[in-house]
């Protein structure tokens, strides 16, 4: 092999200048850049420091989770699930449980339907106060806010441990319920994390809400109109960032999201600094569901008696289950041909979506504000390439 063929390639082009007045500098962002979130790439055309163009490129973390669904019974593609967004793995077994319920026709009984809302809410908590975290980390904010909220999401995956028995990939959920009930004492510990919380909160926010260099780098920065945002269909906080009144929560009341008391956060600008703050603010939401449904827990049976764990054959037909997960509309598609295993799997994951409109929001704007603007979108390479 020769000299020339050993050295590693380079990640920046010079570009002719439209006009040929000068040139432009294309940069290859990633994958190994501590700054993209995982093994994500963005090929950056620069003139000077401003962006005039931008691909997101990813597919290095493909594992195919959904053809691996279609080979496997229903059953065992629920820790699969987990792996989509590890960070929210309860979260991704309720959209796939719900898939299943509908196709089956099961029911959850109340106690499962109360413990779902609040493991749910409790993975919004640990997965907005980490990406808060990640956001500052991203503007340069070394340590103090990242450690901060890693320190409540800590609290959090306590309770998931012993409640499931893991941390993160948790593989609790179960169709018609959940895989066990919670253990003696679980839901006064929860009651008091979340009692405790808004504390956090209230820190967090006198230490950020105001700081002159969060808002002089996040106002005005990677504006998202809401034409834009609803064309592209991007959901979630993002969407609301937006000024777009939209929650799975709220629209489609699945589970028994009905029966709490809460509001849905808009923003106005739809820049950053907005999307920073719905995340704050759902968090004082998650509050008051959770306090609301920790009240109001029931006893007894936490899975549907006519749900099979072998032997499980849903009747041919199809059916889409949704949620809003932390990062916007997580939904699963299945078919069933009345066979042990899907006919037809397919996720509908919302940091891929959320990823199609990063061009739009980054061009124009320096290649420092790159970084920031794709921190405030909250990826997860798992769900992104699945």
């Amino acid at each position: 092999m020769s000299a020339v063929a050993e050295l590693p390639p380079k990640n920046f082009e010079l570009l002719p200048k439209p006009g040929g007045d000068g040139e432009r500098l294309e940069v290859s962002m990633g994958p190994q850049h501590p700054s993209t979130h995982g093994v994500f790439r963005m090929d950056v055309v620069l003139d000077g420091e401003r962006v005039v163009k931008l691909k997101p490129v990813f597919g290095y973390l493909h594992r195919n989770h959904e053809k691996i669904a279609e080979g496997t019974t229903y059953l065992a593609s629920m820790p699969y699930t987990d792996r989509l967004d590890y960070f929210c793995s309860l979260t991704n077994n309720w959209a796939y449980a719900l898939a299943v319920e509908k196709l089956a026709g099961l029911q959850v009984p109340e106690r499962a339907e109360y413990l779902r809302v609040i493991l749910a809410e409790l993975t919004r908590l640990q997965n907005h106060a980490s990406l808060c975290g990640f956001l500052l980390q991203d503007m340069g904010a070394m340590g103090t806010p990242l450690m901060y909220a890693f320190r409540e999401r800590e609290k959090i995956l306590d309770l998931f441990e012993a409640i499931s028995g893991a941390r993160m990939m948790c593989n609790f959920m179960r169709f018609g319920g959940l895989r066990c009930d919670s253990p003696a004492g679980w839901l006064e510990e929860t009651q008091k994390g979340v009692d405790d919380f808004p504390r956090f909160l209230d820190e967090f926010e006198t230490l950020l809400n105001e700081n002159e260099i969060l808002m002089a780098r996040t106002q005005g920065v990677g504006v998202m109109p809401r034409e834009l945002a609803i064309n592209a269909s991007i959901t979630g906080p993002m969407l609301r960032a937006s000024g777009v009144n939209y929650d799975l929560r709220k629209v489609d009341k699945y589970g028994i999201y009905d029966r709490f008391d809460f509001r849905v956060p808009l923003g106005e600008h739809g820049d950053v600094y907005d999307r920073y703050m719905m995340r704050v603010l759902e968090m004082r939401e998650s509050v008051k569901i959770l306090q609301q449904a920790l009240k109001s827990v029931p006893q007894g049976p936490i899975i549907d008696p006519k749900a099979k764990l072998r032997g499980f054959r849903p009747k041919a037909g199809e059916a889409y289950g949704r949620i809003e997960a932390p990062k916007g509309e997580l939904g699963f598609y299945l078919i069933s041909d009345g066979g042990p295993n899907p006919y037809r799997y397919r996720v509908r994951p919302p940091s891929l979506i959320n990823l199609t409109i990063l061009e739009d929001l980054c061009v124009g704007h320096f290649v420092a504000d790159v970084v920031v603007i794709l921190g405030s979108v909250d990826i997860v390479m798992g769900e992104v390439d699945r």
